[in-house]
């Protein structure tokens, strides 16, 4: 047919913006970017060792204001400890040379079991992703790839640890890609910890992935196709619940985007119950908030400065409980329905008050975050009577403060992935990465 009025789209400016990075890394341009931030040490980290640090207590690394390298140091180690049995771990999206694939690679040749799922239909790293794959299959790791119609978006790693007290689960889960370069600038949250509950549950996820077992309801982790809808379904109706019964009732959801039907008719029907909700959605969102009856008790808000939002959280108030999840679903059908994702809850009081106090800064921003009207227009936040906040340089000034605080106490570092003074060179598959994002127009 012919092409109509309805197929044409207007912009006011240049239709394809991936060149736009490339000035970035120009040498004689300072003036193109923020200064350098390094990511921080964790202070939850002062052992050498990872495998101790990750047994006296759960971690939680929000990134990229604390490093991403005790993630790539799990792996590290996991490859050259002698007492490792077995790493299994998914990959969606890596940089182009990822030190993580490079150390699974050792890990098989040193003759340790070597699990890994790699997703061959990651949107702009399919080319990427099938030469890893042959490289990791050439150095002896058993590759599979998901499972069939459904493409695996989860971020988990698995290491099976021969400890002076048995056979030990350590795990990370988190809500972005094992990508060292976009740790940089990509906004996420990896869980380290040792949990049984957990351990035993990734044990089953692997082996659902690798066919052994059909997927069941587990301990701890929530997963999608097959019960993280329901289960954010359940949540969503306790706190209308709370909220018919006049107890107070909230709900926080953080994502990248929130398009999906079924999920927007709940958080309508929460909001006409009473339900306090607010959404921190950096891209595309189809639910309008502020509407008299419908929508008046939801607030939308979205963040884009100069690291890419990309941590999902949920928060339920649960009459007092706050029960915090993360996870790799955005709320789209597509996560919800069409791919493996896992949510996770965090139990441990330290890490919750942490991400409690991220989502507090947020919905306190007043330089970056702009607000969506009833129409799905955004505005600025209205700054008069409050204090000037960019809860990005907010949160780096918190995770420096609390390195230095530190300082004195650790003896190491791990070894960073790259000097933190450079210019990132970026691969073309990256570079695609980083401009797979939404635009929001400001009035």
């Amino acid at each position: 047919r012919a092409i109509g009025k309805q197929d044409i789209y207007e912009i006011s400016g240049p239709l394809d913006l991936t060149s736009l990075i490339r000035l970035y890394s120009l040498p004689d341009r300072p003036n193109l970017r923020f200064a350098p931030y390094e990511g921080q040490p964790s202070p939850m980290i002062a052992e050498r060792d990872i495998f101790a640090a990750i047994r006296r207590r759960d971690i939680l690394l929000h990134h990229p204001y604390e490093s991403f390298d005790p993630v790539i140091e799990l792996v590290r180690s996991a490859a050259e400890d002698p007492d490792v049995l077995a790493i299994k771990q998914t990959l969606y999206r890596v940089s182009g040379d990822s030190p993580v694939v490079r150390y699974l690679a050792e890990a098989a040749e040193r003759g340790k079991q070597v699990m890994v799922l790699v997703e061959l239909k990651a949107r702009f790293d399919e080319e990427n992703n099938i030469q890893w794959a042959k490289r990791l299959e050439q150095s002896g790791c058993h590759v599979i790839y998901g499972v069939v119609g459904l493409k695996t978006h989860s971020k988990i790693i698995l290491v099976v640890r021969r400890d002076e007290d048995g056979i030990r689960r350590y795990v990370h889960l988190g809500t972005g890609n094992y990508n060292d370069l976009t740790a940089q600038f990509y906004t996420d949250l990896s869980l380290l910890t040792c949990s049984e509950n957990i351990g035993s549950d990734a044990s089953a996820f692997f082996n659902m992935l690798s066919g052994y077992s059909a997927p069941e309801v587990w301990n701890r982790l929530i997963l999608a196709p097959y019960w993280l809808r329901r289960e954010l379904d359940r949540r969503i109706g306790q706190e209308i619940l709370h909220a018919r019964s006049g107890r107070p009732a909230r709900i926080i959801i953080k994502a990248n985007a929130l398009t999906d039907p079924l999920l927007i008719d709940q958080l309508y029907q929460a909001s006409a119950a009473g339900v306090k909700i607010d959404l921190i959605v950096r891209g595309i969102c189809c639910l309008l908030p502020g509407a008299p009856g419908l929508s008046g008790n939801i607030a939308v808000r979205s963040i884009v400065g100069r690291f890419l939002e990309h941590s999902r959280i949920f928060y339920f108030y649960n009459d007092g409980q706050e029960d915090l999840f993360l996870s790799s679903a955005d709320g789209m059908q597509r996560n919800l329905d069409r791919r493996i994702e896992l949510m996770f809850p965090v139990e441990a009081k330290e890490l919750r008050q942490k991400i409690m106090d991220v989502l507090q800064i947020q919905l306190a921003d007043t330089e970056k975050a702009r607000l969506m009207l009833p129409d799905g227009s955004y505005v600025r936040v209205d700054r008069r009577g409050k204090p000037h906040l960019d809860s990005q340089t907010e949160l780096c000034r918190l995770a420096m403060a609390a390195a230095r605080q530190e300082e004195g106490k650790r003896e190491f570092r791990f070894q960073p992935v790259s000097k933190p003074d450079q210019v990132v060179e970026l691969a073309d598959s990256d570079i695609d990465s980083v401009m797979d994002v939404s635009v929001i127009s400001v009035k």
